[in-house]
């Protein structure tokens, strides 16, 4: 590469070089693997149980979605394995070299607000794990403003602050760590089963439990106003690494390998772990008397020595899916906003703080609050731009990128004055018609007037965003784009 602007380029963002692609399918795979086996994961079948479906409706709500954000996570990550560059420099295409920051610190500050989710309950296991060492609560007394006891709190730092050892270590310590405890994960996930099925005389029980939609249920007649959004909700859990999968895939040494090592690795396994979300938690049902969807709360009242044992894989896994999934790519993000003095490991300490800021706890008070609003609500935001990069590097560039031009300011992707209004325009004309309904969603004190169609609108956020701003995008960009720029060698 000629020399590129400082501005826009430092060794992280570089595009990777052959001796630097040495990722196989396996190894994503288990990056997937590792990243699925995850409490926030396993919630959301837990959750839906929670909100009355039916075990089979959970596991179909849940596996349906992940069939169908891998499309986009294949598409996008195609230009990571093709030209080796990350997410933040792919969007200078689109966006433009300046414009790309938007799409990137949007990625990033979901990003962070995941970060945050994981350290939170990384945390509790750690304080659960303590409190059944010694037999007894510590969470203390709720502290004013932030609502949480001093223990908790304690246990959330400590918990952030060990994460923080990986920080420095890069990507190869994140592939390692997942390829390792992958297997180990999915032992775990077996004796969860088995202690559902044994505590609630096997899976006949399970399995029988009605759905609360069915006639004469609670919810009767209420069932597609649930899946919808849930759906909606599953294919945003996995939207944040649809959009920055490129830092991942820039490291594949085929592109057969990436696109294997996601199709294993995504969709399977999500749906395995969603039978045993629900196994689990429809057992609770039978066994306490009530849906107990938080794992790490299931495990402090089960005790012994098992659940000491469980505790510690779930601190484990908590630090391996939160490195991969949740630092490394608003790290690569916040990097290229200013590349000259942010470099990766930089740019995960700032990750790392913007965590702690967002008090995670209290997205997680109510599976409403965590799937409707949490998950949903960032889909409305990430869909379009998901849109936009599929357009623009399938339909108008056919693959081609000038490489070279993503790192200069006068090149190809300079637009004006470095922003593309094309895309600009087409991301706000995605997100406004979900505004009103996340807002209905997220404050119902203050937006509860919202009319039924704008809230209709929103359960489909991440799918009318998505096709909108592809849609205005391709249309504004029609001819704009005669010939692929030179690529790269």
């Amino acid at each position: 590469m000629s020399a590129p602007d400082r501005d826009l380029w430092n060794e992280d963002l570089a595009p990777t070089g052959q001796a630097q692609r040495t990722w196989r399918w396996w190894h994503f795979a288990a990056l997937w693997l590792g990243m699925v086996i995850c409490v926030p994961a396993y919630m959301l079948a837990s959750g839906l149980i929670e909100q009355g479906m039916s075990a089979a409706q959970a596991v179909s709500a849940v596996l349906l979605g992940n069939l169908i954000v891998l499309a986009p996570m294949l598409l996008i990550g195609h230009a990571g394995a093709k030209h080796g560059v990350p997410y933040a420099v792919l969007a200078r295409a689109s966006f433009g070299i300046v414009g790309a920051r938007v799409p990137a610190v949007a990625r990033a500050v979901v990003a962070c607000g995941w970060y945050g989710i994981q350290t939170w309950i990384g945390g509790g296991a750690l304080l659960t794990l303590l409190g059944v060492v010694l037999g007894e609560k510590l969470e203390g007394a709720p502290l004013p403003l932030l609502g949480i006891g001093v223990g908790q709190l304690l246990s959330f730092l400590a918990f952030w602050g060990l994460q923080l050892l990986f920080v420095t270590k890069g990507l190869t310590a994140v592939r390692r760590l997942e390829t390792w405890t992958a297997p180990i994960k999915v032992v775990i996930c077996g004796l969860m089963v088995w202690w559902a099925m044994d505590k609630a005389g096997g899976l006949g029980p399970i399995f029988h439990q009605p759905s609360a939609f069915v006639d004469g249920g609670p919810k009767a007649g209420q069932f597609w106003s649930v899946f919808v959004p849930a759906l909606t909700a599953m294919v945003g859990f996995w939207a944040t690494l649809a959009l920055n999968i490129p830092d991942f895939t820039r490291f594949a040494k085929t592109q057969t390998d990436q696109i294997l090592g996601q199709a294993l690795g995504l969709p399977l396994p999500m749906g395995l772990l969603a039978m045993v979300s629900v196994v689990t938690t429809s057992a609770t049902v039978i066994i306490f008397g009530k849906a107990v969807w938080d794992p790490v709360q299931l495990a402090g009242d089960i005790g012994g020595i098992a659940v000491v044992i469980g505790l510690l894989i779930i601190s484990l896994d908590t630090v391996s899916c939160n490195i991969a999934a949740n630092l490394v790519g608003p790290a690569y993000d916040f990097s290229a906003l200013w590349p000259k003095a942010i470099s990766y490991r930089t740019g995960g300490w700032i990750t790392a703080g913007i965590g702690v800021l967002i008090m995670p706890w209290k997205l997680l008070e109510t599976t409403q609050g965590y799937i409707f609003t949490w998950l949903v609500g960032y889909s409305a935001l990430l869909g379009p731009i998901a849109g936009i990069l599929i357009v623009d590097y399938w339909l108008l560039r056919r693959t081609v990128l000038a490489v070279e031009a993503l790192y200069e300011k006068g090149g190809a992707y300079a637009y004006r004055g470095g922003w593309n209004p094309a895309a600009i325009v087409a991301l706000i004309v995605g997100v406004a018609p979900n505004l009103p309904g996340f807002l209905a969603s997220a404050a119902p004190h203050l937006f509860g007037g919202v009319g039924a169609f704008w809230t209709g609108l929103y359960t489909y956020a991440w799918f009318v965003g998505l096709a909108l701003a592809g849609a205005v995008y391709g249309v504004m960009m029609r001819g704009k784009v005669a010939a692929p720029p030179r690529s790269s060698p």
